[in-house]
C-alpha cells in the first residue's frame, strides 16, 4: 500500500491523527450520527438534561447544589466524548489512507478501440484503431489499448497481449509483475503503469466503481457493515439499556412515595437518577463496540487485504475448517529436479541426454531445473537449440494440460517427457509394455512426496525425474498451532494421491483433497458446511471462483482472474496464499477482543451497582449508610468518573486487540473468565475509591 498522508515510514504520525480523532470526536456528538449508537445516544441525552438542570441551578432553582451538577454534567459530556474519540481514533488511520488513494484516482486519458475492433493474436492497435477518451466516459465492456508509459484507466481484464505492470501504487510491492490473457495473471487495476510491451484491456468496471474506489470506501469505514455478532451484541446492549432506563424511573416513583408515606428524606434527584443509568447501563462495551470492529478491519488493511465488509473478517474468526492450496503456500511451489532414474539397464548418460533435450525448450522451473542438473551433477553442457549432431531441425512440443507432457521431435527420434500417467498411456498407445521396473520407480518417488515425470525415446521408457517440492519451514508447527484452537487443515493440489499423501505428511496437515478439480473443491466446500463447518480457502483462477463463492471466508490474490476476485469476499494485495492463515488469527483476535470487553463490561458494571445504588437512594433511606464500606464521601461523582476514564484506558485494548495465543475454545473462555471477568470485578472498587480520595484532596466533599 502507498505511504498514506499523517504517516511517516508507513506509521501514523500520532499527533496527527489524535488532532483529526478530537474533532472528529466533537463532530460526532450530532444526534442524527449519535443514534447509531443507542446507548451513547442515551448517555449524550442525559448530558443534555443534567446540562439545563445545571443552568437551572445556576438562576438560583436547582434541585442540588450547582457544583454537583455541573461536575456529574461535565462527566457525562467526556463518556460520550470519550466513546467517540475511540471510534475516531479507529478510523484515522484509514482516512489517511483514504486521502493517499483520492491522490492516485484521476481522470486520465484512455485509448478506447472503436466498436467492432477485431482482435487478432499478436496484432498491436494503431491509431486508427482507436479514440482518445476520458476514463469517467468508460463503461463495462468497452476495450482498451495501453502501451509502455500508460496509466492503466480502470479496472479490467487483459483480452490480448503480455506487459510488465507496476502495482507498488496498490500493494505496495516495488517489484513489477506480469500480467496477460489468458490463464490466472489477467486482471489488471486502475492506477497502475504499463512498464513494458502493450495490452487490450476490456473493462470490467466502469467510473466510480473500480477497485480503488472500493479501497476509498473500506478504508475509510464509509460502507463498513456491522456484522451479524456485533448486531446481535448491540441489540443485547440496547435491551439492557432500555430496561436500566425502565428501572431508573421506577425507582424515582418509588422514592417520591416512600418519601411521602415516611414523612420523612429526600426523594432523589434527577441528577442522582441520570448518573445511576448512565453507570447501570454498559457503556463501557457500547462505546468501544464500533471502535473494535474498525479496528479488526484496519488490521487487515495493514497487512495489504481488502475486504468486503466486517461480515468476513467474524467469519474468519469463527472458521474451523482451512483449505489451503498446496503449491505456493505449503510448499515453495518450485519443484526441482534432484535426481535421474534409469530403468530397463538404460544408461544414465542416455537418460541424460534425453531429459536435457526434452527440457530446452521447457520454461518452467521444473523444465529449467532439469537443464541446471544434468549440468551441474552430470557435467552435461547445453546444446545449441535448433539443431543435433546431424544437423537435422528440432520441433519442440510445448507442455499442454491436455497431453500433459512436452518434448522434441528430430527426424525419427521422438522423444517426449511428462506426468507418469499420461506417459503411461502414451507408452501403450504405441504398443510398448509399462515394465514394472518404471512403475516400481513411480511409486517410489511418489512415495517419497516427489513428483514422477518420464521420459520416453520412441515411446520407449528411459527412466524417470524425480521432481521435489520443498515444504516451507515452520509449517508443521503452525498447523499444530491451528490444531489447538481447533482448526482442521486441509490441503489442496492437482496431484496423484501417493504423492499427495506424503506432503500432507511431511506438512502436518488434517486431510488432503487429491488430483483437485473445480467440482471436486466445491462438492468438498458443501460437504463441511452442511456438518456445520465454517470453512476458508483461497483461490485465484477462474476454475477457483465456484468453490470461492461457497467459501464462508473466501481470499482471492490480486494476481488473479476478474472471476476470483469478485467471488472471493476479500483480496490480498500481496497474492500470497499463506496469508490466510494470519486472515484466521486477526478474525479470531477480533472475536477475543470483543468478547473480552464485553465480559470486562458487564462485570464492571456489576461492581459499580454496590457502589452507587446505596450512595443514590440513601436520602431517601438512610440504612444504606451500613453498605458504604469503602467509606465514600463522593460516591456517585467517583463513579461517573470512573465510568468515563475507563473508556479511555481501555481505547488501546479496543484497538490493537487483546493478545492472541492459538488455544482452544474452553482454555480461551476460561482465560476470559479469569482475567477480564475477576478484573472488571476488583477494578471498579480501586479506581472509584482512588478518585473518591483524590477528589477529598482537592476539597470536594
Amino acid at each position: 500500500m502507498p505511504e498514506p498522508a499523517g504517516t511517516r515510514n508507513n506509521k501514523p504520525v500520532l499527533p496527527l491523527i489524535y488532532r483529526r480523532a478530537v474533532i472528529d470526536a466533537i463532530l460526532k456528538l450530532d444526534p442524527r450520527l449519535m443514534i447509531k449508537n443507542p446507548v451513547m445516544f442515551v448517555v449524550e441525552a442525559g448530558s443534555a438534561l443534567t446540562t439545563l438542570l445545571w443552568l437551572q441551578a445556576l438562576a438560583g432553582n436547582g434541585e442540588a447544589p450547582a457544583g454537583f451538577i455541573g461536575a456529574i454534567s461535565a462527566w457525562l459530556w467526556f463518556t460520550v466524548l470519550f466513546a467517540n474519540f475511540a471510534e475516531a481514533l479507529a478510523e484515522g488511520r484509514g482516512k489517511a489512507q483514504a486521502e493517499s488513494l483520492r491522490k492516485m484516482r484521476q481522470d486520465t486519458l484512455a485509448k478506447k478501440l472503436y466498436l467492432g475492433y477485431e482482435i487478432v493474436k499478436g496484432r498491436e492497435p494503431v491509431p486508427a484503431d482507436y479514440l482518445e477518451v476520458s476514463s469517467s466516459t468508460l463503461h463495462k465492456n468497452d476495450l482498451l489499448y495501453v502501451k509502455a508509459g500508460d496509466t492503466i484507466p480502470v479496472d479490467g481484464e487483459v483480452t490480448e497481449g503480455i506487459a510488465s505492470v507496476n502495482e507498488s501504487a496498490i500493494t505496495g510491492e516495488s517489484a513489477p509483475v506480469i500480467r496477460e490473457s489468458g490463464g490466472d495473471r489477467s486482471a489488471v487495476t486502475g492506477g497502475t503503469v504499463v512498464l513494458s510491451d502493450w495490452l487490450i484491456i476490456q473493462v470490467s468496471a466502469g467510473a466510480g466503481e473500480g477497485f480503488l474506489d472500493h479501497m476509498i470506501s473500506l478504508v475509510e469505514g464509509a460502507k463498513r457493515q456491522k456484522t451479524p455478532n456485533e448486531i446481535a451484541l448491540n441489540i443485547l446492549l440496547i435491551g439492557l439499556t432500555a430496561v436500566f432506563l425502565v428501572v431508573c424511573a421506577t425507582l424515582w416513583a418509588f422514592s417520591v412515595y416512600s418519601v411521602q408515606t415516611s414523612g420523612s428524606g429526600i426523594p432523589v434527584t434527577v441528577t442522582v437518577l441520570v448518573a445511576l443509568l448512565v453507570c447501570l447501563a454498559p457503556t463501557t462495551i457500547g462505546g468501544l463496540l464500533s471502535a473494535i470492529g474498525i479496528a479488526g478491519m484496519d488490521r487487515l488493511i495493514r497487512r495489504n487485504v481488502i475486504t468486503t465488509s466486517g461480515r468476513a473478517i467474524e467469519a474468519a474468526g469463527d472458521v474451523d475448517v482451512l483449505l489451503l492450496d498446496k503449491t505456493g503456500t505449503i510448499t515453495l511451489g518450485n519443484r526441482q529436479a534432484v535426481e535421474l532414474v534409469p530403468v530397463d539397464s538404460t544408461d544414465i548418460m542416455d537418460l541424460v541426454e534425453t531429459a536435457q533435450l526434452a527440457s530446452l525448450a521447457d520454461e518452467t522451473p521444473e523444465g529449467r531445473s532439469i537443464v541446471v542438473l544434468a549440468k551441474e551433477k552430470y557435467g552435461l553442457r547445453g546444446r545449441t537449440v535448433g539443431a543435433t549432431e546431424s544437423g537435422a531441425g528440432m520441433q519442440f512440443i510445448a507442455f499442454t494440460s491436455q497431453t500433459r507432457m512436452s518434448g522434441v521431435d528430430s527426424g525419427d527420434i521422438h522423444i517426449r517427457k511428462g506426468a507418469a500417467d499420461a506417459m503411461f498411456r502414451h507408452i501403450e498407445a504405441s504398443g510398448n509394455p509399462v515394465t514394472d521396473a518404471l512403475k516400481k520407480e513411480v511409486n517410489i518417488i511418489a512415495l517419497a512426496g516427489g513428483t514422477p515425470l518420464v521420459v520416453t525415446k520412441n515411446c520407449k521408457a528411459l527412466g524417470v525425474v524425480h521432481l521435489k517440492d520443498i515444504v516451507k519451514g515452520g509449517m508443521k508447527e503452525r498447523f499444530a498451532q491451528l490444531r489447538k484452537m481447533g482448526i482442521k487443515t486441509v490441503m489442496i493440489t492437482g496431484d496423484n494421491r501417493l504423492t499427495a499423501a506424503t506432503i500432507a505428511a511431511e506438512a502436518g496437515v488434517d486431510d488432503f483433497l487429491a488430483e483437485a478439480t473445480p467440482e471436486s473443491k466445491l462438492n468438498l466446500i458443501r460437504e463441511y458446511q452442511t456438518g456445520g463447518r465454517m470453512v476458508a480457502m483461497t483461490g485465484d483462477g477462474t476454475n477457483d471462483a465456484p468453490a470461492l463463492a461457497q467459501a464462508d471466508v473466501a481470499v482471492a490474490m490480486n494476481t488473479g482472474t476478474q472471476p476470483a476476485r469478485e467471488a472471493a469476499n476479500m483480496i490480498d494485495l500481496d497474492s500470497n496464499p499463506t496469508k490466510l492463515i494470519e486472515i484466521v488469527e486477526i478474525g479470531k483476535q477480533l472475536l477475543m477482543t470483543r468478547g473480552a470487553l464485553t465480559t470486562f463490561s458487564i462485570a464492571n458494571d456489576l461492581a459499580k451497582y454496590f457502589v452507587i445504588i446505596p450512595a443514590a437512594f440513601i436520602t431517601t433511606y438512610p440504612a444504606l449508610a451500613a453498605l458504604n464500606f469503602m467509606g465514600l464521601h463522593n460516591a456517585i461523582l467517583s463513579a461517573v468518573i470512573f465510568n468515563a476514564l475507563i473508556i479511555v484506558v481501555l481505547i488501546p485494548l479496543a484497538l490493537h486487540g487483546v493478545t492472541y495465543r492459538p488455544m482452544t475454545a474452553e482454555v480461551a473462555l476460561r482465560n476470559n473468565i479469569v482475567v477480564y471477568g475477576i478484573g472488571g470485578l476488583v477494578a471498579p472498587f480501586i479506581g472509584i475509591k482512588i478518585i473518591d480520595m483524590v477528589l477529598v484532596l482537592m476539597g470536594v466533599v
